[in-house]
């Protein structure tokens, strides 16, 4: 899946679209997406100006969301102005070694279970072969009203 078609998927823009490309997904188990780290992200004007390193709650967004596209191809959910994806939990949160500018974060995510529309993922962050960050994810989607 290539930035369009995330685009088309997922209602987040810049500067808070954090999935650059999916690699593989296998419907209703697990998604293997790509987010490029560059000098240019806004966050990192003030995290740090003297040692550049990605927010780690920036690392849980972009897990999260690949685990929405993962929800998306895994149910027939489509998200549109009316609904709206929100983190109902995050446990076991661990940051492993920081994340960096010129750094490719490796996303993978497993659905670990979908029932009544709230949804439970396991996420792992990678920069090459060294974790960086991982987490239990608890997201929902739910209609809004104007």
């Amino acid at each position: 899946m290539d930035i369009h078609a995330i685009l088309k998927k997922l209602p987040h823009r810049y500067p808070i679209l954090l999935v650059d490309r999916v690699l593989e997904v296998e419907a209703g188990k697990r998604i293997l997406a790509i987010k490029n780290v560059s000098i240019n992200e806004p966050f990192f004007l003030g995290h740090f100006p003297h040692r550049p390193v990605m927010p780690g709650v920036l690392i849980l967004e972009a897990m999260a969301q690949a685990a929405t596209l993962l929800a998306l191809e895994s149910s027939d959910i489509v998200l549109d102005e009316t609904t709206v994806v929100y983190f109902a939990g995050i446990d076991n949160a661990r940051f492993k070694r920081p994340v960096e500018p010129g750094d490719q974060l490796r996303l993978e995510v497993t659905l670990e279970r979908a029932k009544a529309g709230i949804f439970k993922f396991s996420g792992k962050a990678f920069v090459g072969e060294q974790l960086a960050a991982e987490a239990d994810l608890i997201c929902t989607m739910r209609k809004i009203s104007d």
